[in-house]
């Protein structure tokens, strides 16, 4: 597993030297936190030792700085921390209380990065001001080092500093979902990895829908909103975190929509600008962003999905799907080759009377295989619609629901700790070639 990631880093000591190494700031030092801007919607589990640890970062968690953050104490420390996620996905960032020192300690801290999921962010509070060990430990990949006794205000602004840096990138990620062409369940298999994430991994999720006449992201959450992303493409240089709450539809506690208006009667014009402006300060402030892409080529829609960090191409086995999507997928092949080529979803397989391309020959044919085979289920999906359902909602232990779940995690780059589902010729979960 790759060990923590390493962004700002900044030694939070009470009365330590200055290091020509790294900055240096007091625990408690206010400046500045007055004018922050509140933490974006970010989990943060703390393992404490001690009950005056817990209680700092409780408190911590109520100052309206920390408000759109999920947080959540436990006691334990690091060990209690490496037990947790053996079976479970690590958060945005992991703070862990130590009273050891010395090789103990680093052996602990090596043994939660071997737990640790891709760009987790880790806080360690300690017990002893030394210099020679936060040097260490920053080393090993540790993103902040605060000595105890903590208070709350100390708390916040390690927080603050690792995810309101101006010139750090947003936190969030974008995944975009396109269909290789109409019909091929696209929006609908956007819509349910946008739900298995917010349920199954503890993340913030934004869903985008994109296709303002005709998309379906209110229908399939059974949600009408007055507002939605229209209002923020129409003045993009209006929109900051404040009207995004208000234009934001919320479907669960870490699940929202950015619905479109899917009305007639407008006149809606497309720019790649004002889409990558409004994405962007959606990014801010959200760890995952699902952008449900129309089945249109335009300069906007070509620009949103080369600039994703992810891309699902969803196609049906038939040559227009087949030919399309490796059209698509040479185009970001090209455009992307440093990134993670683009996931294929092959839906839709098995119709009864249909002439089909086997998901074998399709593969070779485009050049990757699918991440994600899915049998054609009519009855299971036409209720979740008719329902205003996910599928995870109503059928949790079906192949299907599996799938979803399967596709989430690679998506966010976090591996399946569960055992996985055994393969079969019409639900497969086959490992992309890189």
């Amino acid at each position: 597993m790759p060990e923590p990631t390493v962004d700002t880093v900044r030694e939070t000591v009470p009365e330590a030297p200055p290091l020509a190494e790294a900055s240096v700031s007091v625990q408690g030092d206010t400046d500045g936190l007055a004018v922050m801007k509140p933490v974006p919607r970010i989990t943060i589990h703390a393992f404490c030792e001690q009950p005056g640890t817990g209680s700092a970062i409780q408190r911590a968690g109520e100052d309206r700085r920390l408000a759109k953050a999920h947080l959540t104490v436990h006691m334990g420390g690091i060990p209690g921390a490496i037990e947790h996620y053996q079976q479970t996905a690590t958060p945005n960032l992991i703070m862990v209380e130590t009273r050891v020192g010395g090789p103990e300690l680093f052996n602990q801290l090596g043994a939660l990065a071997e737990v640790c999921d891709a760009g987790t962010k880790v806080v360690v509070i300690g017990h002893m001001n030394d210099v020679s060990l936060y040097r260490e430990m920053i080393r090993q990949g540790v993103n902040e080092y605060l000595v105890a006794p903590l208070r709350p205000i100390g708390v916040i602004e390690a927080i603050s500093r690792l995810y309101i840096d101006p010139d750090a990138p947003p936190i969030g990620r974008t995944i975009a979902f396109i269909g290789a062409k109409g019909g091929t369940g696209s929006s609908t298999i956007a819509h349910n990895v946008g739900w298995c994430i917010s349920s199954g991994m503890d993340e913030d999720v934004v869903i985008t829908d994109m296709d303002l006449p005709f998309g379906t992201a209110g229908l399939d959450f059974n949600q009408d909103p007055a507002q939605g992303i229209a209002d923020a493409l129409t003045a993009p240089e209006r929109l900051d975190d404040v009207l995004l709450d208000r234009l934001l539809v919320k479907c669960t506690e870490r699940l929202s929509l950015f619905a479109a208006p899917a009305v007639l009667d407008r006149d809606f014009e497309m720019d790649a600008e004002s889409c990558e402006s409004v994405l962007e300060i959606v990014r801010e402030g959200v760890p995952c962003v699902i952008v449900d892409l129309p089945h249109v080529w335009a300069p906007w829609t070509k620009k949103v999905l080369l600039a994703a960090d992810e891309i699902v191409i969803t196609a049906t086995p038939d040559l227009a799907s087949l030919r399309n999507a490796k059209n698509i997928l040479d185009l970001t092949r090209q455009a992307r080759p440093n990134d993670n080529p683009a996931h294929i979803v092959l839906n839709q397989v098995g119709m009864p009377k249909r002439p089909e391309i086997p998901v074998k020959d399709f593969a070779e044919a485009v050049g990757s295989e699918a991440t994600l085979v899915l049998p054609f289920n009519p009855g299971l999906f036409g209720t979740a619609a008719n329902n205003g359902q996910m599928i995870e909602e109503l059928e949790p232990k079906g192949k299907t629901a599996e799938g979803f779940r399967f596709l989430s995690q690679q998506l966010c780059g976090r591996e399946s700790r569960a055992p996985k589902a055994a393969k079969s010729s019409l639900f497969s979960f086959l490992s992309r070639k890189g």
